[in-house]
């Protein structure tokens, strides 16, 4: 889409018309690899923009407040369809506003407030809502955490087992925002039978490589599924929950009307045209394509000198400990930024230093496969990456490889921007 399609909002607001225009051109003219982002299709960004905001829709299809909801309740219904066959699940819920609300939800429909979690530790991998402490999931609940080795920095399975029956968990979360490695589903939902505890695989980064079957999935193992839309998945911003049968009813009451009220249809629309897209030959080839590309990625990373957590990726994304190079992780993604080169800093497993100033960088593949690049383009983002950690302060490199990345992006055209 182009904003020439909308001249009402320039007419109306041309401030944040600019602005708007601006970020279009800053999604066109850089490397983004940040792995919770991507680029929608005009199709998503279209059902997004659509007259469906204009409608309130308190309730399930079949079963609402208010009148007029003949084709909303299509949309949902279609919707619901496509993800449950897309991903084998008994039951869905695609009204969740996002990932983080959809995690609440299955607290809140199968849990009791003081119920243990186990969870898995956020330096280590994990998310806020798996049971951090500054959150509604860490102070309403007790948790306990799972980590990594330090040896190899993967999920310590071993040590999973004996915090569940330690602690003897009503719910375990398994699924990361920063694991760069296959999770074993079907060994977290054997541990969770031994203890009688609830299983809930977060797969919100994963999902698209799920659907195109690039990574194991969860629905078989877990008694509920969260996910976002977004991300690998590449949709609107949102929020889906996957359940078994007997979980139904007790996390659709979670959602509505337990967290939330009207859902946004406009968003339950894109969700439905990107879960089509998901469906198709074409997601599988680009899904195996962002693993691809990761492991382009890693494997000339650590030619640099790089250090990467557990040593490589097996998904969408790689977590680069610098304390070898001497850069923090904060300085570096500055840096990068000033290249064309978008990231984020990061913890790292066992990181001796603060989250808000740490010692890694996360990068993903998706945005970057999303526009059609593949290993070759890897190679050079690596090399590129190498020259500019190793001298954060030098200007001139970022400036020079920023003109080099403006001119990569013009061959590789950006959806929907």
């Amino acid at each position: 889409m182009n904003l020439n399609l909308h001249p009402a909002l320039q007419a109306t607001d041309p401030e944040t018309a600019d602005l708007i225009a601006r970020e279009a051109q800053r999604q066109r003219n850089v490397l983004r690899l940040i792995p919770s982002e991507n680029y929608v299709s005009d199709a998503v960004l279209a059902a997004t923009g659509s007259c469906l905001t204009n409608k309130y829709s308190e309730g399930y299809a079949g079963k609402r407040y208010y009148q007029g909801q003949q084709y909303i309740d299509a949309v949902e219904r279609i919707a619901i369809d496509r993800a449950r066959k897309l991903f084998g699940a008994d039951h869905a819920n695609v009204q969740p506003y996002s990932g983080s609300p959809a995690n609440l939800a299955v607290y809140f429909g199968l849990l009791n407030q003081g119920d243990t979690i186990l969870g898995m530790s956020l330096p280590h991998g994990g998310h806020l809502t798996h049971g951090w402490g500054v959150t509604i999931s860490g102070k309403h609940y007790n948790v306990a955490r799972y980590g990594v080795r330090q040896n190899d920095h993967r999920i310590d399975l071993d040590e999973v087992r004996r915090l569940a029956h330690e602690h003897k968990p009503r719910l375990i979360v398994c699924g990361a925002s920063a694991y760069p490695r296959i999770i074993d589903f079907a060994a977290f939902a054997e541990i969770a039978r031994e203890v009688g505890a609830y299983l809930l695989a977060d797969m919100a980064h994963i999902s698209g490589l799920v659907a195109g079957g690039a990574h194991p999935s969860p629905v078989p193992f877990a008694d509920v599924v969260s996910t976002t839309t977004h991300k690998t998945l590449r949709g609107p911003r949102g929020g889906m929950l996957l359940c078994k049968a007997e979980h139904a009813a007790a996390i659709d009451r979670a959602v509505f009307p337990g967290l939330q009220g009207g859902p946004h249809n406009h968003t339950t629309a894109a969700i439905a045209v990107a879960l089509h897209e998901a469906a198709t030959p074409e997601f599988q080839t680009y899904a195996h394509r962002i693993v691809e590309n990761a492991r382009a990625l890693a494997d000339r990373l650590l030619s640099h000198g790089f250090t990467l957590v557990s040593g490589g990726t097996d998904n969408h994304l790689i977590l680069v400990d610098l304390n070898n190079k001497g850069v923090s992780g904060k300085i570096a993604a500055q840096a990068l930024e000033g290249a064309g080169i978008v990231c984020n800093a990061n913890s790292v497993p066992f990181d001796p230093r603060k989250p808000f100033d740490p010692s890694g960088i996360r990068l993903g593949t998706p945005a970057l496969t999303t526009r059609g690049m593949g290993p070759a383009e890897m190679v050079r983002l690596a090399d590129w990456i190498s020259e500019v950690v190793a001298a954060p302060a030098d200007t001139a490199v970022q400036t020079r490889i920023a003109g080099e990345i403006l001119d990569l992006c013009g061959s590789f055209p950006a959806p929907g921007v």
